[in-house]
């Protein structure tokens, strides 16, 4: 059974957290042990990112920590090589989120074979339309690893049939726009959900723009779990390599607010 899969098992019904980090921000040594701590202070399932030139999906501050890390000579392969030495420490599921030409580049078997060989569980690629994702579905299915969908507000006839078709667990993206931090969202999360509800089949978790443990409280009411990047990346940002302490305060914060 893929990770992904035995973690919602296991979590029977309490909400998942699932945070997210760039590689190589502010090197993999440090990213090896942020993702440590956040398993440890109650991370679920953790995204690890793979930086990109031009990450269309990202804020500013993802945008900023992924030029950091290409420039500190961040490559894929050199993540695949922390992801192995990971395996030998954590057994949590572990994510790549990324751009659909990286994989290409790359090469799409190559790429996949390396995934199950070192333990990624699933890839989130946010570039690749719905209609598109049978480019990487032959041998994301040949190598055992979950591609995960997302679905937006902005979907709406798509919505059924995305949320049907989705594995491991349907990224649901909670305000159109790009990754970040956010004081408030507008979109009307009863009308979105109620949607998704009447097709998924999976686990459905929110992510784009939750920061706070009151904000991830309260977006975990409508869904399976929530998913919070920009709010680590900050923090990694103001601390670089002394962040191991503090990402692992916010992020059992983030997790006692969601019980609370």
């Amino acid at each position: 059974m893929n990770r992904i899969d035995k973690k919602f098992q296991e979590l029977n019904g309490e909400k998942a957290l699932i945070t997210f980090v760039t590689a190589g921000d502010p090197d993999l040594d440090t990213t090896k042990k942020l993702v440590l701590e956040m398993e440890k202070s109650g991370a679920d399932l953790i995204e690890i990112g793979v930086p990109f030139s031009d990450p269309i999906a990202e804020g500013p501050t993802i945008q900023k920590a992924s030029l950091r890390a290409l420039k500190g000579g961040v490559t894929l392969v050199k993540i695949f090589d922390t992801v192995r030495e990971l395996r030998q420490e954590t057994d949590a599921p572990l994510l790549l989120m990324m751009y659909v030409n990286t994989i290409f580049r790359f090469g799409t078997e190559r790429f996949f074979s390396l995934c199950k060989e070192t333990g990624i569980d699933g890839v989130i690629v946010p570039d690749l339309p719905y209609e598109e994702k049978d480019e990487l579905s032959d041998m994301a299915l040949k190598y055992g690893v979950k591609q995960i969908s997302l679905v937006a507000p902005t979907s709406h006839d798509r919505i059924a049939e995305i949320a049907g078709n989705a594995e491991g667990f349907l990224y649901c993206v909670s305000s159109t726009g790009v990754t970040g931090t956010r004081t408030e969202f507008k979109t009307n999360f009863d009308e979105f959900f109620g949607e998704i509800k009447k097709s998924v089949k999976i686990p459905y978790c929110v992510g784009f723009g939750i920061s706070s443990p009151e904000q991830a409280k309260k977006m975990s009411e409508y869904c399976d779990g929530v998913i919070v990047g920009s709010g680590v990346v900050k923090i990694v940002e103001q601390y670089g390599k002394d962040s191991i302490g503090p990402v692992g305060e916010f992020v059992s914060a983030l997790k006692k607010g969601m019980k609370a």
